[in-house]
């Protein structure tokens, strides 16, 4: 039963995934990978709301919403991949700028989705 429960949330995550990297790429014209950079933010923010109410959440829904959904939401080999891509093309700023505004961005609102939601449970 878990087994399903990660398949249908990533059913939901990797669809959104890929629809939000469109969109975005759709209105902007830059070498930043905005799309990506987008995704993984709002995935380490779930997941931490998430895990901070763990507590009040059956093992089925976060299976779906954890590993199913933010699983599949979030991209780390697209992340390294578009990282690459930049370094190639010299624009080492964008690179770097990806770098550590992922990492930075996304374990800082990884602890404030945990502290809200241990807070609001």
């Amino acid at each position: 039963m878990i087994a399903l429960a990660v398949a249908l949330g990533a059913a939901v995550g990797a669809p959104a995934r890929y629809l939000t990297d469109r969109a975005v790429a759709l209105r902007t014209d830059s070498p930043f990978p905005l799309g990506t950079f987008a995704v993984n933010l709002v995935a380490c923010l779930v997941l931490g709301l998430l895990t901070g109410a763990a507590a009040h959440l059956t093992p089925f829904e976060l299976a779906f919403a954890a590993t199913g959904l933010c699983g599949a939401l979030s991209t780390f080999s697209t992340f390294g991949y578009e990282t690459m891509r930049l370094v190639e093309a010299r624009s080492v700023f964008y690179a770097v700028a990806n770098v550590v505004l992922s990492v930075a961005g996304g374990l800082a609102l990884a602890a404030a989705g945990w502290w809200l939601g241990a807070t609001l449970t």
